[in-house]
């Protein structure tokens, strides 16, 4: 038998699936006190994609799992775990993740979601890569899916503004090496005491659902704009600069960095940091704003579609979101 130590978990398929509709910046100026000038400069963001009204968190997953199978060269019955990482779930359960297996038909799988919002592809990568190393599973599919077009006010511009929807996804599969390969480590944080930064307050379990919660608001997201990009932009440099000492590494050895896309100019504070030079920053945010889990593997199968990831290339995920959560893994592809 093999030592656990030489098991790797590796990077074996992408895939990623966006709406069809298009919301731009000039279609909000039509219905809020705002303008295309206004948003690209504070967030970098020129348009979103939205999802239909019969396309939901699973829908948009199970589309983008099938890229990544497909990509990856393995069958649904390959996979002996889904993970779906949603802050918008279909329901509030059975968990989402047994809607995507149902629908692609990976029936011999294990199914579950993590709610870690925006930080949620990371947190579920990371434990993926712990199924994978210990021996337990050969082959984890991972999937970030977002509907917020569902949980925002479309009146509120602080937030409106920002959010939009998709899917991307993972295949995650076992090999085994004696060279540092695939996921060399995941980093993950989480601090309750700055739940409030970012928060859909209504209750499910802490209070009932009423009319009076629901007409002033609570199940629609809320922001701290000012706090948040402070503790962001913090927290994702000090993870990144851990996760890359563990690995012996420096800024200067990532071929790509793959943020989280929440907001142009956190990654750019956090790059300058860093002391990473733009060219090696992958950004998409201009065309699909935050889609919260999604936005890292959206992004993740765009740079390898580009290009712009081979074998060899050192990259290196970062994150921050609601909760407060964050974290950061490096992928040596």
């Amino acid at each position: 038998m093999s030592s656990h130590s030489n098991l790797r978990a590796v990077v074996e398929g992408t895939g990623c699936f966006l709406p069809q509709r298009v919301v731009t910046n000039f279609d909000l100026e039509k219905t809020l006190d705002t303008s295309d000038e206004w948003i690209r400069t504070r967030t970098g963001i020129q348009e979103r994609r939205i999802a239909a009204k019969d396309e939901c968190a699973s829908v948009l997953g199970a589309r983008a799992a099938r890229f990544a199978l497909e990509q990856a060269g393995r069958k649904p019955g390959e996979i002996d775990l889904v993970i779906v990482a949603t802050s918008t779930p279909d329901i509030l359960f059975p968990a989402t993740a047994c809607f995507v297996q149902r629908e692609i038909g990976a029936q011999k799988a294990a199914a579950f979601d993590i709610s870690a919002v925006c930080s949620g592809f990371v947190f579920a990568l990371s434990t993926a890569e712990q199924f994978i190393k210990s021996g337990r599973y050969q082959r984890v599919l991972v999937i970030g899916s977002e509907v917020n077009s569902r949980i925002v006010d479309w009146k509120d511009r602080s937030t409106c503004i920002l959010f939009g929807d998709g899917a991307g996804a993972v295949v995650v599969s076992r090999v085994e090496s004696r060279e540092p390969v695939g996921v060399l480590s995941s980093h993950i944080y989480s601090d309750g005491t700055l739940s409030d930064l970012i928060t859909v307050p209504g209750g499910i379990g802490r209070t009932s659902i009423s009319h009076e919660a629901i007409d002033a608001g609570n199940y629609f997201i809320k922001m701290e704009g000012n706090a948040t990009f402070k503790v962001a932009v913090k927290r994702m440099t000090e993870v990144a600069l851990q996760a890359l000492e563990t690995n012996g590494l420096t800024p200067a050895d990532v071929d790509l960095v793959v943020p989280h896309q929440a907001n142009q100019r956190i990654i750019n504070a956090v790059a300058e940091r860093l002391a990473i030079a733009p060219d090696k920053i992958f950004m998409n945010i201009h065309k699909y704003g935050n889609t919260s889990a999604a936005s890292i593997p959206i992004a993740l199968h765009e740079a390898r579609e580009a290009g712009r990831i081979r074998k060899g290339s050192v990259v290196l995920l970062m994150v921050v979101g609601a909760g407060l959560t964050w974290g950061a893994t490096v992928i040596r592809w």
